[in-house]
């Protein structure tokens, strides 16, 4: 069933990973009227220097 890949910066608390994915099984299982056993979720955690928008780094701006 589904997978969901998320990049996000690191530094974020357990809790509020614990709630993010929570979240998103229960709206996937509602919508797509699936056991929660079968959504996965896969969180990557990566460095400010390691991400660029518009050709600047993440831990350059102010």
């Amino acid at each position: 069933m589904p997978t969901f890949h998320i990049q996000l910066f690191e530094g974020r608390s357990p809790e509020k990973k614990r709630e993010l994915v929570e979240a998103l099984t229960r709206e996937t299982c509602r919508v797509l009227d699936c056991d929660a056993g079968s959504v996965d979720i896969i969180l990557v955690e990566v460095k400010r220097e390691h991400w660029a928008t518009g050709g600047v780094l993440w831990s350059e701006r102010t």
